[in-house]
């Protein structure tokens, strides 16, 4: 859609009186909401100066999108401009597009000279983006003012299944067997067993001495942790000879040299004979044999 005006003025420029301009459209008919582009052209004489009017007011059916943009075109006898309006309508039917009158002034012997230049009938045909019978579509019905929020049923759904896990799990604690009582045993006898366990293993004579020693050994040991609480098996070989050396039922000298040829062979990589791994053995068994002769009662332990 084009519109061309050529008008004349007696306050315009002697040369190039003519003042021209067009107003195009990019659509004859659109959608609601759709963009088309209005583009307003006005050429003026040399030296004068063209205000182009700025976008339609947003209270009408059709308002602009996007900021006005203006062009300049190369002339070298006139002045050439072109206002862009990105614009939308939001009404079915034949809506006007209102735009102002733009404004050109130039110098004249008698001053600034002005004149107007009007924007008519100028509209956009915006086509409805309903179906032709629009009585199929049943709108959905009015919200209520206060909505009720729906009950959350997957609250009580974990509720339910949390009550029915805790019975269930109740259920299985009540028909389980009662925890068996803690068997107490002596230290003595509880050493003695050990110690005749290790012998039927038969390490000596199967070559693996060290291991027969580091087990007698931690029999050992265990029988004066239970005996002795400031025997504890966190003390080094030297500190524990030294902590149960002022004991009386204990051989000072046979536990010093059983531990010593015992950390030989652990921590040093000595190879002990098999006399010597036996006599370690022997040097255990008194040890224990001797503190329980000499214990008037031996503490009871948790196995």
């Amino acid at each position: 859609m084009t519109f061309l005006v050529a008008t004349a003025g007696a306050q315009a420029p002697a040369v190039g009186t003519r003042l021209s301009y067009g107003i195009t459209v990019s659509a004859d008919s659109v959608l609601v909401g759709d963009p088309f582009i209005v583009r307003f052209r006005v050429k003026a004489p040399k030296g004068a100066t063209i205000r182009f009017p700025d976008n339609p007011d947003t209270s009408r059916t059709v308002q602009a999108r996007d900021p006005r943009v203006i062009t300049t075109e190369d002339s070298v006898q006139s002045l050439d401009q072109i206002a862009t309006y990105r614009m939308a309508a939001w009404n079915i039917g034949r809506q006007p597009v209102v735009l102002s009158d733009a404004v050109v002034t130039w110098d004249t012997p008698a001053g600034r000279a002005a004149q107007r230049v009007p924007v008519l009938n100028v509209s956009v045909f915006v086509r409805s983006i309903l179906p032709l019978d629009s009585t199929l579509r049943v709108p959905k019905p009015a919200r209520p003012l206060w909505e009720t929020p729906a009950f959350p049923w997957w609250i009580v759904a974990l509720l339910v299944a949390a009550i029915l896990l805790a019975l269930w799990w109740w259920y299985r604690r009540r028909r389980r067997p009662p925890a068996a009582a803690v068997a107490v045993l002596d230290p003595y006898d509880r050493a003695t067993a050990d110690f005749a366990r290790i012998e039927a293993m038969g390490l000596v004579d199967a070559g693996e001495r060290t291991r027969f020693v580091s087990l007698v050994i931690e029999v050992l040991r265990d029988y004066l942790a239970a005996r002795y609480p400031d025997a504890r098996l966190a003390l080094t070989s030297r500190e524990l000879v030294a902590t149960l050396r002022r004991r009386a039922s204990i051989s000072g000298d046979a536990l010093q040299r059983a531990l010593h040829d015992a950390d030989l062979a652990k921590f040093a990589g000595m190879a002990l004979t098999e006399e010597r791994a036996r006599a370690v053995g022997r040097d255990a068994r008194a040890i224990v044999e001797r503190e329980h002769a000499a214990a008037a009662e031996a503490p009871k332990v948790a196995a």
